[in-house]
């Protein structure tokens, strides 16, 4: 169990925050204070590279837009649905629809190799590899000799 200071004055709002933002299951669910959903994000980093995973299920690759201005890697996504019934005289008997988006920007350290930065979406995970410079890569031990 975990204490939890609240603010007396205004305490009723942060109990409903809580109760709907909450994860039953544990944690804490990844949506911002206006109800948008943000994507988890992995960042890994190899002896070759970087690899970012985002967790996107139910999209298709042209849902994603992938930007890199300035070494700032940014990724987007808009995505509209709209789905509505009608009566025999054309006239609306429920129109629902529903509107997604997020955008997750990375500043780039400058190890990174820009021009060979490659992606791809498989089974709700989009890929982005990051590649380094070869410079910026871990060398191999030598012995030098001396002369």
């Amino acid at each position: 169990m975990s204490l939890i200071k609240r603010n007396e004055t205004n305490w009723l709002p942060s109990v409903f925050d809580d109760m709907f933002k909450t994860d039953w299951l544990g944690g804490t669910t990844n949506v911002n204070s206006i109800g948008t959903s943000i994507p988890a994000v992995n960042i890994m980093e190899s002896e070759d590279g970087f690899n970012v995973e985002v967790a996107a299920p139910g999209m298709v690759k042209e849902d994603f837009n992938i930007e890199l201005d300035n070494d700032v890697l940014t990724i987007s996504s808009e995505e509209k649905k709209e789905n509505e019934s009608t009566d025999k005289n054309g006239r609306f008997t429920r129109k629902e629809f529903s509107y997604r988006t997020f955008k997750r920007a990375f500043s780039l350290p400058d190890s990174v190799d820009n021009s060979k930065i490659s992606a791809s979406y498989n089974n709700g995970v989009l890929e982005i590899a990051l590649p380094k410079k070869e410079e910026a890569k871990v060398q191999a031990k030598r012995l030098i000799d001396i002369s």
